[in-house]
């Protein structure tokens, strides 16, 4: 099979998997209490009120039918208008759309600076205290839950210490950057960064722990292989051959999880959102929830799913590029 028709194969998955998120969430919608008019008017409003919204919404119209014209809707990029602000959804999303993926890039540089070097040591070291530490590091990373980690580290670094700030960040990376290129100050960039720290540590953890033992499992299984013993017969230096071979080959299923982890760390930075006051996807989807605006849960419940099937898209389109077995699959 050509990579051509490889990726078009994964696109056609991608989009199943997307309408197959659509349907559960406008399921889950018609088979919710309540009436989603009501929800839309104030409290008091008149029966007459409530029957003229049911009509321009499309509400007394079969499931079937309210369901089509929704799918529709996404179709073309029209995800509605929110319940509780009557501000298009889409409009609504976007704006979160930067804090989202600056704490996922975050979190995604915090994992790899460790967890890489942090591997490599304990596949080097094996069964002396440096593998063990790591291996207890890992065991740790994927145990400890976001939520608790995140509130120790605002109650340790945040309150007791006076570290970093625990509040609502007063500026994003684009203006800080646009700040730093219209003034030459970096001041807005280091107030980004004390507030981005223990969001980005705390969301990172896990993926830290996970990349720590997969890069470990995958440099043991190298380093027992012929052609590392050939290099070594041949005199090569022991780091060049550690780090430009093992390292290099190790890489491709880190890769793999790599970009599986970044569309993770989008959907599961809800929790780490809430408990900083983020300004992101995640907070504004409990936000949602907590107004039941069935709109704006779907419309950010897609477009989390559409991040995530893209970029596991891209990744396999990576990894069939430097394995072309996978293709053939």
């Amino acid at each position: 099979m050509t990579l051509g028709k490889f990726l078009v194969r994964r696109i056609l998955q991608g989009v199943f998997v997307i309408w197959g998120v659509i349907t559960i969430m406008f399921g889950l919608r018609a088979v919710s209490p309540g009436d989603p008019a009501n929800l839309m008017l104030a409290e008091g409003a008149t029966q007459a009120l409530v029957e003229q919204v049911r009509e321009e919404e499309g509400l007394n119209e079969p499931i079937y039918v309210q369901y089509f014209d929704y799918l529709q809707g996404m179709v073309v990029g029209d995800f509605g208008y929110s319940w509780q602000s009557n501000r298009e959804v889409e409009a609504m999303v976007i704006e979160r759309i930067p804090a989202t993926i600056e704490l996922a890039v975050a979190a995604t540089i915090v994992a790899i600076v460790i967890a890489i070097p942090l591997g490599v040591i304990s596949a080097t070291r094996r069964n002396q205290p440096s593998d063990y530490g790591a291996t207890l590091f890992s065991l740790l990373g994927i145990s400890t839950p976001n939520f608790w980690l995140g509130l120790m580290l605002i109650l340790i670094l945040g309150v007791w210490a006076g570290l970093f700030p625990t509040g609502r960040r007063p500026v994003g990376f684009g203006p800080a950057v646009l700040t730093l290129a219209q003034t030459g100050s970096p001041s807005d960039i280091f107030t980004w960064l004390k507030y981005i720290a223990l969001p980005a540590i705390t969301l990172g953890t896990y993926f830290t722990a996970l990349i720590t033992r997969l890069t470990r499992s995958g440099m043991v299984d190298e380093l027992g292989k012929p052609y590392v013993t050939a290099s070594q017969a041949k005199g090569l230096p022991a780091v060049l051959v550690r780090y430009k071979h093992v390292l290099r080959n190790t890489m491709i299923p880190i890769l793999t999880v790599l970009g599986l982890q970044i569309g993770t760390l989008m959907g599961g930075a809800v929790i780490t959102e809430t408990v900083f006051n983020w300004p992101g996807l995640g907070l504004r989807l409990i936000d949602a929830l907590d107004a039941r605006d069935w709109p704006l849960m779907q419309g950010i419940v897609v477009f989390i799913a559409i991040a995530f099937v893209s970029i596991n898209i891209v990744v396999d389109a990576l990894y069939a590029y430097l394995n072309p077995q996978v293709s053939d699959e």
